[in-house]
């Protein structure tokens, strides 16, 4: 398998970090690209990441992927099969996905579109989820169960807001601290660092 992928993507990361976490970073060969002609060509939105499977299949977002993935180890799976623990699961990745798309947002209002196009209510907006987010996983959110795609989601989308210097998650939420500086040490983790910049 290939995996189409930008070290600064956190939709990407969460892949390659569930793939380590399922054992199977070592059957998938990551190729960088920015967005570009080969990315369109495996994606018709232009986004990694894509994974390219054995018999040729683009696959796209990074949920389908992860998905995709769980079923083809042995092991204990990450996205619970069903029940409580699949829903609790798949709100967490939720979740996280709209950290890391409110994060991005937050982005494109207060440094990457020119600064007299910039709307600054749309950024207010967008800090104020990140802080109730973050408010609901401190208040909310079992994170000392096992392993999970929710966790892995939330660990890649927390340390992308981090490495993008966005509102700061730490300040008053002693526990999501504590759990992220944990999972942080993971091998899966440390296997996957961010580094780069955004490509237009």
């Amino acid at each position: 398998m290939q995996l189409l992928y930008q070290t600064h993507s956190p939709y990407a990361r969460k892949v390659l970090v569930m793939a380590h976490e399922a054992g199977l970073a070592g059957r998938i060969e990551v190729i960088h690209h920015e967005t570009n002609d080969a990315v369109f060509a495996a994606n018709p939105l232009g986004k990694v990441p894509v994974l390219i499977c054995a018999d040729g299949l683009a696959l796209f977002d990074s949920v389908a992927i992860c998905d995709h993935l769980d079923s083809l180890h042995d092991g204990p799976k990450l996205i619970p099969p069903a029940g409580r623990a699949r829903a609790l699961t798949l709100r967490l990745q939720a979740l996280a996905q709209g950290l890391a798309d409110a994060g991005i947002a937050l982005r494109w209002e207060t440094e990457r579109r020119p600064e007299a196009l910039r709307y600054p209510a749309l950024a207010e907006g967008q800090a104020a989820k990140l802080v109730e987010a973050y408010d609901f996983v401190e208040r909310e959110v079992d994170l000392d169960g096992p392993i999970e795609l929710g966790q892995i989601a939330l660990a890649t989308a927390l340390s992308w807001l981090e490495f993008r210097d966005l509102p700061e998650f730490r300040p008053g939420r002693p526990r999501l601290s504590a759990w992220f500086d944990v999972f942080s040490r993971r091998p899966s983790m440390r296997a996957t660092p961010l580094s780069g910049e955004t490509q237009d």
